[in-house]
């Protein structure tokens, strides 16, 4: 069922402060007991956030809790949370976070079906969270309807076969202006068409970037770049060396003092 705006508003600032105070390092139910207390009671969130806790105790997992809570958080929220938490997962929980604020933020201001479908499919494609089970939970949205549905999950079966642009642009106005009566519903407008044929056969990513530029959509948050493993093995080496000298400086101090001496420079000469 499609949610009262307050409702969003209420998620996306929890979706917001608690990847704000996560980082903290307070355990999980205490953040939930905390946020429950700042939300509207006229809303159903505390209520949720309530069983959250307990379900977060018993199995630690945040997206079981929202999956027995179906009628209140769409399957989408579900799958990128249940993403987030796989431990061979590439999706860091902070940035799952951000996306449902994000999205939240937009079902707030009455954002459109076409808007929340993008959205929505490039977050798959940006965090390569897979189109079959990512298009599946798309399609059980409630915000969709029927020819949406359809569409969604033919989608789901043309992906990577067929541009996204082309898909997008023969469902479009500007398509039936150019080429007369489509055979199936409009699912995009005139301008959205005209962005997804100025981008076939580009990389899906220009496309999601020029609708948010021109028509507002929402833009997905960026994963943060990972360190290299050489990198990483860079800084754990730097690390050592520094304790290290640390240790050998307190092994000169108890065999009798540090030697200063090599840290000294080389004398100067004096001058006659």
């Amino acid at each position: 069922m499609t949610l009262d705006r307050e409702e969003y508003v209420e998620q996306a600032y929890f979706f917001r402060a608690f990847r704000e105070r996560v980082q903290e390092g307070t355990s999980s139910q205490e953040l939930l007991a905390g946020i429950r207390q700042e939300i509207l009671s006229t809303t159903k969130l505390p209520m949720a956030l309530e069983f959250m806790a307990g379900e977060q105790r018993l199995t630690g997992s945040f997206g079981s809790a929202m999956a027995r809570l179906h009628h209140y958080f769409s399957p989408f929220q579900t799958f990128v949370i249940r993403e987030a938490e796989k431990e061979e997962g590439r999706l860091d929980f902070r940035i799952a976070l951000e996306i449902l604020q994000r999205e939240a933020e937009y079902r707030a201001q009455g954002g459109s079906v076409q808007g929340i479908f993008l959205y929505q499919f490039e977050t798959l494609c940006r965090n390569r969270l897979g189109y079959d089970r990512g298009l599946d939970a798309m399609a059980a949205d409630t915000v969709y309807d029927e020819a949406w549905r359809e569409w969604i999950l033919a989608v789901r079966r043309q992906v990577g076969i067929i541009d996204i642009a082309d898909i997008i642009y023969v469902r479009s106005q500007h398509y039936r202006n150019l080429r007369g009566e489509p055979e199936k519903p409009i699912l995009f407008g005139e301008k959205e068409g005209r962005i997804a044929l100025a981008n076939r056969r580009k990389d899906p990513l220009f496309l999601f970037a020029a609708l948010a530029r021109h028509l507002g959509y929402p833009s997905v948050p960026r994963p943060k770049p990972q360190v290299s493993e050489a990198q990483q093995f860079a800084l754990l080496q730097r690390r050592l060396d520094r304790v290290e000298n640390r240790l050998r400086l307190m092994e000169e101090e108890l065999r009798g003092g540090i030697d200063l001496s090599r840290y000294y420079g080389p004398p100067k000469e004096e001058k006659p």
